[in-house]
């Protein structure tokens, strides 16, 4: 049983590992291909090593590796390295694609092209934000961090009482706000937090979608079929509760499932196979917490 759990977790790791690797390559993607050729910032030490390197050309994966590094001395000395061992990994995996994808993009003469034309600063906040929200997204859904203001955030979230959520936005504003005394164009900082909205709504949308759960209510005559059916094929535990028919004064077994939005048509589907005729009752819920969802994360 000991060696099964141990097969489970490594899995499960491998698996966090590999997601949390393709969300930091679209990251890295959207950084080289939108947001560095027409220059905009946006939050976070992402941000800040951008506009260090508008400011003075040098490369925005040697400032973030290394302001990172040293928000690293003091998170693992105070937050302890098991907290810190996915984000270690996703600094040093990041600092790489930042690397590689500008690789793969500079022209001949070492320039980033313009892929949506000049003069379309707009429309590269908007899709450059979309990609990072959405590899960002990726990388927190599969427990994750791209590192940088989520440690200050942390770090201070220890000792003070202070909202994660308001001491990034902070941070975002401070470091946003900055670039103006880069370009000296107010422009570029509305371009920061226009890219700072849609990354946040794109990372919201991305993790709420993923974790978003549904709950069943089965009423059917074949309730043993049915509970066997969705535990043995959708992977879903099933409980029966005892209820009465008030018209009919007749008892009946209701069928409670917890599941994933994802597996809803599934479960539709079995259960039509199966009874036609059944009763069924789908509703949106707010969290579900234990195995098989989310972690129950109280102090």
């Amino acid at each position: 049983m000991k060696q099964v759990i141990l097969k489970t977790n490594w899995a499960r790791e491998i698996k966090d590992y590999l997601a949390i690797t393709f969300g930091l390559i679209c990251y890295a993607v959207g950084w080289g291909a939108f947001m560095l050729p027409y220059e905009i910032t946006t939050g976070g030490v992402t941000g800040i090593s951008a506009i260090i390197y508008y400011a003075t050309g040098i490369e925005i994966q040697v400032s973030y590796f290394f302001i990172n590094a040293l928000f690293m001395l003091f998170a693992l000395k105070i937050l302890g390295f098991k907290f810190c061992i996915k984000t270690i990994y996703a600094i040093f995996a990041l600092t790489f694609f930042l690397w590689a994808v500008q690789q793969i993009l500079r022209d001949e003469n070492g320039n980033l092209p313009l892929l949506l034309g000049p003069g379309q600063e707009f429309m590269a906040c908007i899709i450059g934000a979309g990609i990072l929200g959405f590899g960002m997204g990726f990388v927190f859904i599969n427990n994750g961090s791209t590192g940088g203001t989520d440690i200050i955030a942390w770090i201070i979230n220890k000792y003070k009482d202070v909202t994660l959520g308001r001491l990034i936005m902070y941070l975002d504003i401070i470091i946003i706000s900055s670039c103006y005394f880069v370009f000296h164009d107010w422009k570029r900082v509305l371009f920061g937090f226009t890219v700072l909205f849609i990354l946040s709504f794109v990372i919201d949308y991305v993790v709420n979608s993923a974790r978003q759960s549904v709950q069943f209510l089965i009423f059917s005559r074949k309730y043993e079929e049915i509970a066997e059916g969705i535990n043995q094929q959708i992977k879903r535990g099933v409980t029966l509760l005892n209820g009465t028919g008030w018209y009919s004064k007749q008892d009946v077994k209701v069928v409670v499932v917890l599941a994933k939005k994802s597996q809803s048509l599934d479960i539709f589907r079995l259960v039509k196979d199966i009874d036609p005729d059944a009763f069924i009752s789908q509703s949106n819920v707010v969290g579900v917490y234990g195995e098989g969802f989310d972690k129950l994360k109280v102090k």
